[in-house]
């Protein structure tokens, strides 16, 4: 009664945008920080971040790597720099960690919720027994699953520190998925991959796993099958509707 193939024992959750509405405070963040480092570098004239920019760009993927191909995307090129370099550093890793400073701000001001059919839809695929792990490219994942109420849903969590750790490629690449499907003792065949971003639906289609499911919050059904989604939906529930 899930809406997915009866081979799938695991389940494969990204976690924002998926689980929780975190994506739009992200989305929030990297405006932010993207915009100061553009009207620093070129004046009150500069061409702003855009949704579209988050989507092909960044939405997904590493933090880093999102700096990387957004900054790649205006031809700018800044040194990389090191995970620990302050907020004010322009380099890679300090665009990247400017953004999470916003982000941290606007978790504090707002809190994190799940979406209802989210919740709805972990519950029904508890009390089918089936297994789950959370694989998101932020580093905030167990943050943001505490902060959501969500800890008693999954037993598995890779998130961008277990990525960074075990030097895994991040999405597009499969790498954190099938790190997911291990942990869960699970071939990627048998797992199930649920992904808002296009970057991760690429990702579930690369590793072979044996259903993609696309959640569309951003109005891009079409995008997220031509990348690799077997089923779009709009809502984690209308998994469960369909088997009503």
């Amino acid at each position: 009664m899930l809406g997915l193939p009866d081979t799938i024992t695991a389940c494969l959750f990204d976690l924002d945008g998926v689980l929780t509405t975190t994506a739009e405070l992200h989305m929030e963040a990297w405006k932010k920080a993207f915009d100061e480092f553009l009207r620093a570098r070129d004046g009150e004239g500069f061409t702003p971040f855009t949704e579209h920019d988050y989507a092909e760009y960044v939405d997904g993927r590493p933090r880093a790597d999102g700096v990387r191909e957004f900054l790649r995307s205006r031809d700018i090129t800044l040194p990389e720099g090191t995970p620990d370099d302050a907020p004010t550093e322009l380099t890679v890793n300090g665009v990247g960690n400017r953004k999470n400073e916003f982000l941290g701000q606007v978790i504090a001001e707002r809190g994190v919720q799940p979406f209802p059919g989210s919740v709805r839809y972990l519950r029904a695929v508890r009390d089918a027994g089936l297994a789950v792990a959370v694989v998101t490219s932020s580093r905030n994942g167990e943050t943001v699953l505490e902060a959501a109420g969500l800890t008693d849903y999954y037993q598995a969590l890779v998130d961008g520190n277990v990525i960074a750790e075990r030097g895994l490629n991040g999405k597009p690449a499969p790498d954190s998925f099938l790190a997911g499907a291990q942990a869960l003792g699970a071939r990627p065949g048998q797992a199930a991959v649920f992904e808002d971003a296009l970057a991760g639906v690429q990702a579930g289609r690369a590793g072979g796993f044996g259903h993609v499911v696309g959640v569309d919050r951003a109005d891009q059904t079409d995008e997220l099958r031509a990348h690799g989604a077997d089923v779009v939906v709009k809502d984690l529930a209308d998994l469960l509707e369909e088997d009503a």
